[in-house]
């Protein structure tokens, strides 16, 4: 007869079992670093938007994020238009953000040159407390840092990387 035994499903059935018992941590912590990175690409392209429209329109355009949550926006300021905005239950549930120098909410202009009204280079570090602590080890969230520099470029950067050179370095 043509066919399987139920010996030979409940053997496949084990076996399947246990390739997903060893593979669900990893997959887990894959989710919580993609939702990191999400957030982090999220805030850049913000930015880079924010400044890319406060040069075509030769005005004041200012990015805000607004709380914890990596929520934020787009406006002009004069006259009062929202460009872009995004939640940041978006595909980054879980993410968080932490400003440095200063405090959330966190509001940048950009003017006519692309120039921001920091006083000194910002960073916006996008962690995860569901995935873990940040670090290297096993299980560790790979978390990310935008910086915004005085003269109103932005670059995405990891942290963790402290190798001479390595264009990821923070």
């Amino acid at each position: 007869m043509r066919g399987f035994t139920l010996i030979e499903i409940m053997i496949g059935l084990v076996i399947l079992g246990l390739l997903m018992a060893l593979g669900l941590p990893s997959f887990f912590t894959f989710l919580q670093n993609t939702q990191v990175r999400n957030a982090a690409d999220s805030i850049q392209n913000g930015l880079q938007v924010a400044r890319a429209e406060a040069i075509r329109r030769n005005t004041l355009v200012s990015f805000t994020i607004a709380g914890p949550d990596s929520t934020w926006s787009v406006d002009v300021n004069d006259p009062a238009l929202n460009i872009e905005q995004h939640a940041g239950s978006e595909g980054a549930a879980n993410a968080q953000v932490a400003v440095s120098p200063g405090t959330l909410p966190l509001v940048i202009a950009f003017d006519g040159l692309g120039k921001s009204n920091l006083a000194a280079k910002t960073t916006i570090a996008v962690t995860n407390p569901v995935g873990g602590s940040c670090g290297t080890g096993a299980g560790n969230m790979r978390c990310l840092n935008v910086a915004i520099s005085v003269g109103g470029q932005v670059k995405m950067c990891d942290p963790q990387v402290t190798t001479a050179g390595d264009t990821r370095k923070c």
